[in-house]
């Protein structure tokens, strides 16, 4: 009996050896844990197109929605560590989330890091017909008017819930969320006029602000963008200290062979290297990061560092699913 328990040991361990040579032998799902359309969902298409060619297999998106993004986190968490099955997330759902939902997983040990992908700041924007002109008047409007501006946000914890939770106690001031299943479906309602303001990625709503159908009034970084000069920082328009970076990252279960997250790792470096996706991320405000920022072992410790950051924050505002 214990040469044949034995045998089969070493059978299964020559297969996971065969099969992280051999992978990918078949398509693989990135799982993005929002709406199609939306900031999250174009990063994962940018990239996945690139990494098609690098891995020799087809990449299929799949939107999964709801809860802030945990409930597609879950779906990812929970699959096979076998590198067909990939978690897209940011800030939001591999930090923020912790703070706020009773998760059936640990995001720091449940998970094996791939790759951190790109940095998008946020933007404050809202309907072209509300009365305020600039960011000044903005924050003076909507501490006027407490409880009675409708905000959009992806759902609670999504970036653009923490990020209006923050501005709003920054300000001093009662926002009315409205969450939704994605930034892109507030976006829609936001030109339509159906909600008064979001504070968006940048990558989402630069497009509508660049043609004229929301009003932009400040980005909460430290530099102004490079496609967006006209735009202020929140330091220059009015709020010293309003700075939130969305990063954006690449996950897989964990207990995923290190061989197969080399793969994966590098597959996504040549597509952040590619010119032709440089070009569509920068086009939206998107920044890659440095190199040496690119590893698994590096997005392992900045995921850890923004947990330490924000979750203080998060649970201080007594953030709850809704």
């Amino acid at each position: 009996m214990r040469r044949v328990i034995l045998a089969a040991a070493i059978l299964a361990l020559g297969l996971t050896g065969v099969s992280a040579q051999t992978y990918p032998s078949r398509a693989i799902t990135i799982i993005v844990p929002f709406a199609a359309g939306g900031p999250t969902d174009a990063v994962a298409r940018a990239i996945s197109e690139r990494m098609r060619v690098s891995l020799g297999q087809p990449i299929l998106i799949e939107n999964v929605t709801g809860a802030g993004g945990s409930i597609g986190t879950t779906r990812a968490v929970r699959s096979a560590p076998d590198g067909y099955t990939l978690s897209l997330g940011h800030t939001g759902t591999h930090v923020v989330n912790g703070a706020i939902y009773p998760l059936q997983y640990d995001l720091l040990n449940d998970f094996e890091p791939v790759a951190l992908i790109a940095a998008n700041t946020m933007i404050v924007v809202t309907k072209n017909d509300v009365p305020p002109k600039n960011f000044r008047e903005l924050i003076d409007w909507l501490k006027a008017n407490p409880g009675k501006v409708a905000v959009g946000t992806a759902g609670v914890g999504s970036a653009s819930h923490f990020s209006g939770v923050y501005f709003q106690n920054l300000i001093k001031a009662q926002f009315n969320f409205v969450p939704y299943r994605g930034t892109g479906p507030a976006l829609q309602d936001l030109v339509a006029g159906q909600i008064d303001m979001i504070v968006d990625q940048v990558s989402n709503a630069i497009t509508q602000v660049q043609a004229g159908k929301i009003r932009a009034y400040a980005i909460a970084d430290t530099k102004r963008l490079a496609n967006a000069p006209e735009v202020p920082t929140a330091d220059e328009a009015g709020l010293p200290g309003f700075q939130i970076s969305l990063w954006n990252g690449l996950w897989v279960p964990k207990g995923t062979p290190a061989e197969i997250v080399a793969k994966l790792n590098a597959a996504v470096l040549d597509a952040l290297n590619d010119p032709g996706v440089r070009k569509r991320l920068a086009d939206v405000g998107l920044e890659i990061p440095p190199p040496e920022r690119l590893t698994p072992q590096a997005l392992g410790a900045y995921q850890k560092a923004e947990m330490e950051k924000w979750w203080p924050i998060i649970k201080a505002a007594n953030i709850r699913p809704e």
